[in-house]
């Protein structure tokens, strides 16, 4: 039977941050990695509020609307505070959920001054270029370079800002107490957005006893791109 993983990208990004672990995967493995509402080429729904409930929500019906059964759950930072929400409801045949440098859930701990930086950073090449330095670690290839960065470019001015106004304070911890599914975090050792020290922290707490909780070596931020065959062994 064929298994599927629903891929779901980090803010300021798309859904083919994760070309590189498509090419990776077994034949029998069908990878979906949709634009979030927003971002990318995906447009955003009528009275859509930009929370972390509403993500969920979006991404429950695209499950329904590609006719998902059993798969795996991939959430990358933002998108990691969203599978959470989602996976908390129990979706029908979720095998499991892997974390990748996900957002806290009872909120991400971002000063107000980088705050304020990233909120005035929205549409500008010179910094979409500085942002990309800042969180990688690993070489990542000239095309790579181009497509994360054009797609920061790209991201809507309500999406940006709603997740950085709202999104990222928003609290889903009241909901961890219903997660059940098996989980695995992952964090780069060089990921300077949201830390080791914070997942482990604030993160880990709140999952599944026993989850386990893998540092990458090297790595920062975007580890589907700097990382995909670790990614690939916490899938396996």
């Amino acid at each position: 039977m064929a298994h599927t993983i629903l891929a779901l990208h980090c803010w300021a990004s798309a859904g083919r941050e994760y070309d590189v672990l498509r090419s990776l995967l077994r034949p029998n493995v069908a990878l979906l990695s949709p634009d979030l509402p927003g971002f990318g080429q995906q447009a955003v729904p009528v009275g859509f509020d930009y929370s972390v409930r509403a993500y969920a929500d979006w991404i429950a019906e695209y499950l329904r609307q590609n006719s998902v059964s059993d798969f795996t759950l991939v959430g990358h930072s933002m998108s990691g505070k969203m599978a959470l929400a989602l996976a908390a409801r129990h979706p029908a045949r979720l095998r499991r959920l892997v974390l990748l440098s996900p957002s806290p859930p009872a909120g991400e701990p971002i000063s107000d001054d980088d705050r304020a930086a990233l909120l005035a950073a929205h549409g500008k090449p010179e910094e979409a270029e500085k942002t990309f330095g800042k969180i990688t670690r690993r070489p990542l290839s000239a095309t790579v370079r181009a497509n994360v960065i054009a797609d920061n470019l790209r991201s809507s001015p309500a999406a940006w800002a709603s997740w950085l106004r709202k999104g990222s304070r928003e609290s889903i911890a009241e909901l961890m107490v219903a997660l059940k599914v098996p989980c695995h975090l992952l964090v780069g050792e060089g990921d300077v957005a949201i830390t080791p020290v914070t997942q482990r922290e604030l993160t880990l707490p709140l999952l599944p006893a026993g989850t386990p909780f893998t540092v990458v070596p090297g790595a920062g931020h975007l580890l589907p791109l700097e990382a995909a065959t670790e990614v690939m062994q916490a899938l396996n």
